[in-house]
């Protein structure tokens, strides 16, 4: 079902998350977030942030916005998109503990940065049954959505990550520990689809790392993995629309494979999740999927990310249209999205850098718009009316 993206073509967002403004001191932790709204100081800091990142995406001109990922607090290598899930779900024991991250691919040696991040994977363990606890999606995505009249995406991590990241005292295999944890997320994102939210995307499946790390805890392959995030958002899709994000990784603005890897090997499988829109990394990882993608990936959306979340260098906008006219070459404009790589709030960049970021992502899709006779998104950033100086053409 198209709600967030409907009646737009060539829409533009960004998968999630936005640097934390500096004076955003206060942290969730533990608590809940209905609890910590109660807190006179982290509701008005919460809630002028969630302002902050939006006003933001609108300047820029996006159509569909997201909260910037602002219940997160300020981790390294932005481990909270990992550990605001088990800190937050029934069947975890309240007393972090340094977990191994059992996913292929992930050593790093002592003096990188990503050791830093492998450091930073302190959680809690699983010692029940696993259950929806207080991750309160709901009420986090209604802050955001009575803010503004534009679509809120509101993003996800997916269950088999989670089974990675976490020891369990509970289930006797990974697989089980996966399936109920699928159970448990599935049961709030229909509480969130029923309280309205337009877009919901489903973020990290490890379908695509297959070919490079290997089937998922040494058995689920790509087949398992879809398997497991239909489980994941069954009947959904009556009641929203759904992004499936795929991504390299993202810890602190980093890449964590040395070479560019491509989804060209597992697109028969992405293709099969059941979502209505599937996001790939074009811009950082290169054009070079784009015609297998048009090709194989015929009836869903497809989300390209024309933003590299892992420099501080802006895109021109001319690079950013040059890519969607690439894309255009495979794929219908009314079947294309435009978007960023990732998110770019992981630790690594500045609030400027990615006000910035969008406002090209915007200019760029205009460009292109234009050609096409469609209509162009305001970007009230770029409007030469409200520039502070004269300049000369």
């Amino acid at each position: 079902m198209f709600k967030g993206s409907a009646n737009v073509v060539l829409p533009t967002s960004i998968i999630g998350s936005l640097p934390r403004p500096s004076w955003y001191s206060a942290t969730l932790g533990s608590r809940t977030f209905l609890e910590a709204m109660v807190n006179a100081r982290y509701r008005e800091q919460y809630e002028d942030a969630v302002s902050t990142f939006l006003r933001a995406q609108e300047t820029a001109g996006l159509d569909i916005c997201t909260d910037g990922d602002a219940h997160y607090d300020e981790e390294v290598g932005g481990m909270s998109w990992q550990s605001y899930a088990p800190a937050h779900m029934s069947g975890f024991n309240g007393s972090p503990q340094p977990t191994i991250y059992d996913v292929g691919a992930v050593a790093y040696p002592r003096g990188h940065i990503l050791h830093d991040f492998l450091e930073a994977r302190v959680l809690p363990k699983i010692v029940g049954p696993v259950g929806r606890g207080n991750l309160q999606y709901a009420a986090m995505w209604k802050v955001a959505q009575r803010m503004t009249k534009r679509p809120v995406k509101f993003g996800t991590i997916l269950p088999e990550l989670l089974a990675a990241s976490v020891a369990d005292d509970h289930y006797k295999d990974p697989i089980e520990r996966t399936m109920a944890l699928s159970e448990a997320l599935n049961a709030e994102l229909n509480e969130l689809a029923d309280a309205g939210c337009p877009l919901i995307q489903m973020e990290e499946p490890q379908i695509h790392m297959v070919p490079v790390r290997g089937k998922a805890f040494g058995k689920l392959d790509v087949d398992d993995l879809v398997k497991i995030f239909n489980n994941t958002v069954k009947k959904l899709r009556s009641k929203t629309e759904v992004w499936c994000h795929t991504c390299w990784g993202n810890p602190c603005q980093q890449r964590i494979f040395k070479d560019v890897q491509s989804y060209q090997p597992t697109l028969e499988a992405l293709n099969a999740v059941d979502a209505d829109a599937l996001t790939f990394e074009t811009c950082s990882s290169g054009p070079g999927d784009l015609k297998a993608i048009g090709e194989r990936i015929r009836s869903k959306k497809i989300v390209i990310g024309v933003i590299n979340h892992h420099t501080l260098q802006v895109e021109r906008p001319d690079e950013v249209a040059a890519l969607i006219r690439e894309a255009l070459k495979y794929i219908p404009a009314e079947r294309l999205v435009i978007s960023s790589d990732c998110g770019m709030g992981r630790e690594g960049m500045g609030r400027r850098h990615a006000t910035y970021k969008m406002v090209s992502m915007v200019l760029g899709t205009n460009i292109v718009r234009k050609e096409l006779g469609l209509p162009q998104a305001e970007c009230l950033a770029a409007d030469a009316r409200y520039s502070l100086t004269e300049t000369k053409s």
